[in-house]
């Protein structure tokens, strides 16, 4: 769903811009109270493995594709904050590097994947793990949802944006009519891989994914042969699950999967045009479409330039790509994480 330049016109692309940057410093000292030593490094893995599946276009529908938005998944993982920034990371690096998505959309593609996906999703997923039993199998579930839901609010979102500052003369119904009803196959896609991908990350190392935090399994007795759940006045503060492999193979695991989806399995990826830009092309949105102005980055169009072969040109900038989303995400959220700083005092055990 990135929105190129010549779709929204400049005064809508303009309060869209200063509502992400807005969105953007709120995110930021948020992120703060959601990322420590132990998730800041976790939430640049995530940015990068957003990048990479984002390569993945898998097909929904008769000459249609689609591809992860990724803020269902970054909110449950890192946080609704960080989830917001995640995105907003990876939106910057495909619009300045591989010129996906319009840099005078930058904040209306902002708006629209990170924001929007971000804020639906976890709104969702916080309502249903209330409601539903305790344990992975309610995460997972409620991940599901949650991104489910995320994708065809994104296309609502984006098709009032275009009623608001398209620039061609389309019926707004038509418009939502293709918009919603592509994308809500495509949310099928999203669901899956952030289901997939979270109940993975939960099964082990709960204690890092955000969304899994105070859902640990309640303190129960054997009482006449039966276990039951401790009332809650007697209740103790629920144990997190053991972890069943260190952060650094964590990391390390994710990043080679990155790497792996970018660089090889994305040359397999489906090759006909994404939900937007299929009804773009059906409905007459794109007859305004500007050239990207970082069309001629060595990168564009997610291949490198002057290597004839098409599929390690592809290899090769799914590569670049994640290492640079992985460093730049890493580097902002280490600088943005919360810092402890203890006072040795016998009197005093504050932090700061």
């Amino acid at each position: 769903m990135h929105v190129p330049d010549g779709f929204i016109n400049a005064p809508t692309s303009a309060v869209t811009g200063v509502v992400a940057a807005g969105a953007i410093a709120v995110s930021l000292r948020g992120a703060r109270r959601e990322l420590d030593e132990r998730t800041a490094p976790l939430a640049g893995l995530v940015a990068a493995f957003i990048f990479a599946v984002q390569m993945l276009n898998f097909p929904v529908a008769a000459g249609t594709s689609g591809h992860l938005l990724g803020g269902a998944l970054a909110a449950i993982l890192v946080g609704p904050y960080t989830g917001v920034l995640c995105v907003s990371v990876v939106l910057l690096m495909q619009g300045i590097l591989f010129a996906d998505g319009g840099l005078t959309a930058l904040g209306v593609n902002i708006t629209d994947m990170a924001i929007v996906t971000t804020v639906v999703a976890y709104a969702v997923f916080r309502g249903l793990v209330k409601v539903l039993p305790r344990g992975r199998g309610a995460i997972t579930a409620a991940s599901f949802v949650a991104a489910l839901l995320s994708v065809p609010a994104a296309a609502l979102a984006f098709t009032l944006l275009y009623w608001i500052g398209g620039t061609t003369d389309i019926a707004i119904g038509k418009v939502a009519t293709a918009m919603i009803g592509v994308h809500v196959l495509i949310g099928i896609g999203e669901a899956v891989i952030t289901a997939l991908t979270v109940g993975a990350v939960v099964a082990v190392r709960p204690d890092l994914v955000h969304g899994a935090r105070g859902l640990g399994q309640k303190l129960q007795l054997r009482v006449n042969g039966e276990l039951v759940d401790v009332p809650d006045a007697e209740e103790a503060p629920a144990a997190p699950a053991p972890a069943r492999t260190s952060r650094r193979t964590l990391w390390v695991s994710g990043l080679v999967t990155s790497l792996v989806l970018a660089g090889f399995v994305s040359f397999y990826a489906s090759a006909n045009p994404d939900g937007l830009e299929k009804v773009a092309a059906d409905q007459g949105i794109d007859q305004k479409v500007e050239e990207h102005s970082a069309a001629d980055s060595p990168l564009a169009d997610y291949g490198v330039k002057d290597v004839d072969d098409a599929r390690l040109s592809g290899g090769l900038a799914g590569v670049i790509g994640v290492g640079v989303t992985v460093v730049a995400g890493s580097a902002v959220f280490w600088v943005v994480r919360r810092r402890h700083t203890a006072d040795t005092t016998p009197t005093s055990t504050e932090s700061v």
